[in-house]
């Protein structure tokens, strides 16, 4: 049997669904390591929703398994990574869907955090071209994505502690970007920070961890923005807007567009921490509404 790590036993902790995945990924790691015929080759490591056990296979190379919990936003992780086949990220071996396991091959563990953000943000933007590839049919959709988000801020009492301005900004921006041909058509990781970007040997950068959706490119900003945030203290609004920037110069992306999406994510962002069961961040929802701001004052 695999042995956890403390922070995977930890994930238990989040509701009765992650307990339950929790006490079953032992037997879950172990079957799939017998069933591709991989063998453990060091500690396991993990990420927010997942346990990545270093392996190699009958033949001595090495790779790794990732065995993922079952949350909607990683349900297609294996047919992105299929799609991009290498490009830009990190190659698929094999998948196992229905168990939410993946074989990937290995890559080192350094990733964006040693680079200064800036350098790291246009390491990122060159990353883009590879990954923004046309939609697939099996894959969620960002319209539906917002218009269901949409709907929630619509019921968000006027006393939350969000300012009105931005709530009704992001109602309209979303309205407006649901029904633009353009926010469906492509193919997208959506969560592209600085951690899910590792070293490798094939190439100097590769991509990790999608939660993919056919959307629009210019959605795929805000990671940025808001992680790596104790860097900006002192400058808040100078450093998410010199990441804005680098971002879009880079990437050839629209100025306008980009600030719309920024925008609509962050307050929507903003209000699932107001409205999900966990007790509210306020530090995290202060992060929402700064980044909001800032992109645009």
């Amino acid at each position: 049997m695999i042995e956890l790590p403390a922070a995977v036993h930890a994930m238990a902790d989040r509701g009765p669904r992650w307990q339950s995945w929790v006490d079953e990924l032992p037997k879950l790691l172990t079957r799939q390591l017998g069933e591709w015929n991989l063998v453990a080759d060091g500690a396991p490591m993990w990420g927010h929703a997942s346990v990545v056990q270093p392996v190699r296979n009958a033949d001595g190379a090495s790779a790794v398994l990732k065995v993922g919990f079952p949350d909607e936003e990683s349900q297609h992780e294996h047919l992105a990574l299929r799609r991009w086949g290498g490009d830009g990220a990190v190659r698929l071996l094999t998948a196992d869907p229905h168990r939410h396991a993946l074989l990937l091959e290995r890559l080192h563990t350094r990733d964006l955090g040693d680079l200064w953000d800036i350098e790291a943000c246009e390491v990122v933007a060159g990353l883009y071209d590879h990954l923004h590839v046309p939609a697939l049919p099996q894959v969620r959709r960002l319209t539906d994505v917002v218009a269901r988000a949409t709907a929630e801020l619509e019921t968000l009492p006027r006393a939350a502690p969000v300012p009105r301005r931005l709530v009704e900004q992001a109602l309209t921006l979303g309205r407006d970007l649901m029904t633009d041909p353009g926010t469906t058509g492509t193919l997208i990781h959506t969560d592209l920070h600085y951690a899910n970007v590792l070293a490798a040997d094939r190439e100097p950068w590769l991509v990790i961890d999608p939660k993919p959706l056919n959307g629009d490119p210019h959605y795929e900003l805000a990671p940025l923005l808001w992680n790596r945030w104790d860097e900006l203290a002192g400058d808040i609004r100078g450093g998410v807007r010199r990441r804005f920037y680098a971002l879009i110069e880079a990437a050839g992306f629209d100025e306008h567009r980009a600030r719309s999406w920024v925008v609509v994510r962050m307050v929507h962002n903003a209000m699932w921490a107001l409205t999900g069961a966990a007790p509210v961040d306020h530090d995290w929802l202060t992060t929402c509404i700064a980044v909001a701001k800032a992109v645009q004052d």
